[in-house]
């Protein structure tokens, strides 16, 4: 049911356009607010009902979520207008921000909530046990289990981390509202005052959550490194072009869901025709805008590929590959004089990586300083901005 939701809002659209991230965001946050309202006073009633600091507590926690759900909406909003000439990049890091915002809004409610715990627990009181409130409880865990399932599905279809984190929340309020609930059960049946105990349960919940989706915002902030299946398919499309041999120096920047911008260098024949391969890059810059949404510079590398240069590349690459199998080299060139001859290439390198830049150059240098002692190696150390999953 919930797909065939997310389909028809789509209708047909690609799902990872602003217009149709856009109009799936703002309904699923009023799909947010309507159920989050009606949870928060159906549990403001059995909360008055028992007198449970807990029941109050979690419907609090619901009124914080429908304000969230507002938010989000109104991210949403910002998030798709068009760009302007303060914002020339658009405005798609709104959702980033509205996402940070709900994540500070549930880790303030976990502080509350847990402080109120704190005083339940020193100072106990007799609950009154009502079975409408029980029933009231169970269906609102019903409830947010079904917003977590409807927001993860809506998350993921339009790649939206705002929505993801308020799925992430409706769980942990469907974990906290059954703890809730069983420790109004245990205290009819066992006469066991734990609504204290309860709500730090919640409390602890909550905080979690928030903290989960405060980093999950802050990430792409903050700027991250590109997903390496998305590399991946980019050096695919790349390369399937006729003259291009490799791409290097990655490098890409989120400027929010369906707007950002990378380069690379392309590597391509020296001896090619220029036009030709001018050509060539601008239809692969086309073909990338319209496949991933991403505005792209390509700079052409011209590669040598006499027999020479050719076998001290291999060279050069098994001794980065002695080192470590995660180096790779780029862009090497020769330069030979009447008394020695610059080896020039480019090192990439991952961050962590176990020995410093500057290791990796003497270590690099003196190799190649073995292969012929007229080799001096002029070496420039790059780092990878896609992430190394496999490495980490």
């Amino acid at each position: 049911m919930i797909q065939a939701l997310i389909q028809r809002w789509l209708a047909g659209q690609d799902p990872s356009a602003p217009e149709a991230r856009q109009k799936c965001g703002a309904r699923a946050g009023m799909v947010g607010i309507l159920l989050n309202t009606l949870l928060c006073l159906g549990k403001l009633a059995a909360g008055m009902l028992t007198g449970s600091v807990a029941i109050v507590a979690d419907a609090l926690n619901n009124l914080s979520d429908a304000a969230s759900s507002v938010i989000t909406l109104v991210g949403f909003r910002l998030a798709g207008q068009a760009a302007d000439e303060e914002h020339p990049f658009g405005h798609g890091r709104m959702e980033y921000l509205t996402g940070l915002v709900v994540s500070m809004a549930i880790l303030l409610m976990g502080f509350e909530l847990g402080k109120s715990s704190v005083e339940k627990l020193i100072h106990p009181e007799e609950l009154d046990f009502s079975w409408l409130a029980a029933a009231i409880l169970a269906a609102a865990v019903l409830v947010k289990l079904w917003m977590y399932h409807f927001n993860r599905a809506v998350g993921r279809a339009i790649s939206s981390q705002a929505v993801e984190a308020t799925a992430a929340d409706s769980l942990s309020d469907a974990a906290a509202t059954a703890v809730v609930l069983a420790a109004t059960l245990i205290g009819h049946f066992f006469h066991l005052q734990i609504d204290g105990l309860a709500g730090l349960l919640v409390a602890a919940f909550i905080l979690k959550t928030g903290w989960e989706a405060a980093k999950d915002t802050l990430d792409p902030l903050l700027g991250r490194p590109m997903d390496p299946e998305l590399a991946r398919d980019i050096d695919k499309l790349v390369v399937s072009h006729p003259n291009i041999l490799g791409i290097h120096d990655l490098v890409y920047h989120d400027y929010g869901p369906g707007r950002a911008m990378m380069s690379f260098h392309a590597e391509v024949p020296a001896d090619a025709d220029l036009l030709e391969m001018h050509d060539i890059i601008d239809h692969i810059e086309r073909e990338l805008k319209e496949k991933h949404h991403i505005e792209t510079v390509i700079h052409m590398d011209p590669v040598v590929n006499d027999e020479r240069t050719a076998a001290l590349r291999a060279q050069v690459e098994q001794l980065a590959h002695e080192i470590d199998p995660v180096l790779s080299i780029h862009d090497l060139r020769i330069t030979a004089g009447p008394r020695h001859t610059n080896v020039l290439f480019d090192v990439m390198v991952p961050y962590g990586f176990r020995l410093t830049d500057s290791q990796v150059r003497g270590e690099l240098s003196r190799g190649v300083k073995k292969l012929s002692e007229k080799y001096t190696a002029v070496i420039e150390v790059d780092h990878s901005y896609v992430e190394q999953r496999e490495h980490s």
